[in-house]
């Protein structure tokens, strides 16, 4: 009998592969043929499900991004019961840091996307589709926070949540350059979360 495909393994698997040599060295020079080798598979396997580097670019693009989030969802449910506004914020900036190998391909491929972006409308359309939906969910957590007093009411949500994301992408540059251990940029992180949350959502 022919042997049974999965397909949505297959399309992950060739995701994987782009993530891989984006994380090495950009998106520029990579072709299906390279992903093709990278993944372990036919030319024509690739073509199978994806009929232009784009197709696969916007999938592999979704995929890192739904790969983040299941990260992050994973190391929230390990704190068990709900834990409060300044833990969830902590655990996403710490797991958007360069800190781990999956983290740092993911870092380095999302800056390679970023590249790609300036030149490709539908790229940049995901990019205006998936960030502001993250600050909106982080708005409604500070918003929460504050209005059961984690947060001094004088505080914007909205703008905090903003500076609150951006401040792990400047670290993660840091570590991949050298110049910054983990340990200081989580120390800057705290630094920043001790600046906006209330005394008590400290304790």
């Amino acid at each position: 009998m022919p042997k049974q495909v999965d397909h949505e393994a297959r399309r992950t698997q060739i995701a994987e592969a782009l993530l891989r040599l984006a994380s090495r060295g950009g998106l520029e020079a990579v072709s299906l043929r390279d992903v093709a080798a990278e993944a372990g598979i036919s030319m024509g396997a690739v073509q199978h499900y994806f009929k232009s580097k784009e197709q696969m670019l916007l999938h592999a693009m979704d995929h890192v991004t739904k790969r983040a989030g299941e990260r992050i969802v994973a190391a929230l449910s390990r704190q068990g019961e709900r834990p409060s506004a300044r833990k969830i914020v902590r655990t996403v900036m710490l797991e958007m840091l360069a800190l781990t190998e999956d983290s740092r391909m993911e870092f380095l491929t999302h800056l390679a996307f970023f590249m790609r972006a300036l030149g490709s409308p539908e790229l940049a359309a995901m990019y205006r589709e998936w960030w502001p939906e993250l600050e909106r969910w982080l708005t409604g957590e500070l918003r929460t926070a504050q209005e059961s007093g984690e947060l001094p009411p004088d505080l914007d949500p909205a703008r905090e949540a903003e500076i609150l994301l951006s401040i792990p992408d400047g670290l993660s540059v840091g570590l991949l350059l050298g110049h910054r251990t983990g340990e200081e940029a989580i120390a800057t992180i705290d630094y920043h979360l001790d600046r906006v949350f209330t005394k008590s959502a400290k304790d």
